[in-house]
């Protein structure tokens, strides 16, 4: 899985038995592992997110990492601590990723595109952002990453005007949320393999928009939201 991002926190240069990917055994002249290549911190994020993409953020497990990764057992503790700690560093790219991808949103419904296409071009990040498995709420990077990917998406809401997205931005920024990770969700479980088929899901989802937003009388851009009916 080629998940790419910027790398943060602990200092990325390890000791010699974690350059040569085992624990003293310096003499292995079997086929060096891809992920040989000066970062280790990065190397074991990557092993995390095939591992997750494969059997979800429930089966990781450090040794499984550094045996994935061809480091030593000591190495994925030495750069996260423990298991949260690599989870918690996973979701924190993953935020910053989405908040790059909300960056350019032209509006509230390209904003909810983008959203489903991120969950869609990261499934280990998003699984990882939205899992029950702890993570350290307080950590910095988590929650500066998690609360501007909150803004973006509460600005695309309060870009619509007051008159379609009624007198309550936070539930309408709520209802919005709701539609663009329930459809990213269910796209991600598989059960939506039947209704969308073969169709691009970027223009499935609007067309779901469509069903729940209406333009303005007399435009032809971008939506805005329908005011429920008492």
């Amino acid at each position: 899985m080629a998940e790419t991002s910027k790398s943060t926190g602990p200092s990325r240069t390890a000791g010699t038995a974690e350059a040569t990917g085992a624990s003293g055994n310096t003499g292995n002249t079997g086929p060096q592992r891809p992920y040989h290549h000066g970062d280790l911190r990065r190397a074991i994020l990557r092993a995390a997110l095939d591992a997750i993409a494969a059997d979800g953020p429930s089966s990781l497990s450090l040794r499984d990492l550094a045996r994935r990764a061809g480091v030593s057992h000591a190495a994925p503790a030495h750069h996260f601590k423990d298991r949260t700690g690599l989870l918690t560093a996973i979701a924190a790219e993953g935020y910053e990723l989405l908040a790059a991808a909300l960056a350019d949103a032209d509006d509230l419904r390209d904003a909810g595109v983008r959203y489903v296409r991120f969950a869609r071009e990261h499934p280990a990040y998003f699984q990882v952002m939205f899992s029950p498995e702890p993570l350290r709420a307080n950590d910095l990077e988590l929650t500066t990453a998690r609360t501007l990917a909150g803004e973006r998406l509460r600005s695309a809401v309060l870009a619509v005007p007051q008159e379609g997205r009624g007198p309550d931005s936070r539930l309408a920024g709520v209802a919005a949320w709701s539609l663009a990770h329930g459809f990213a969700t269910l796209l991600l479980s598989h059960n939506l393999d039947g209704p969308v088929g073969e169709q691009d899901p970027d223009e499935v989802f609007r067309a779901l928009t469509r069903m729940l937003f209406q333009s303005r009388p007399g435009e032809d851009g971008p939506a805005s939201p329908q005011r429920p009916r008492p």
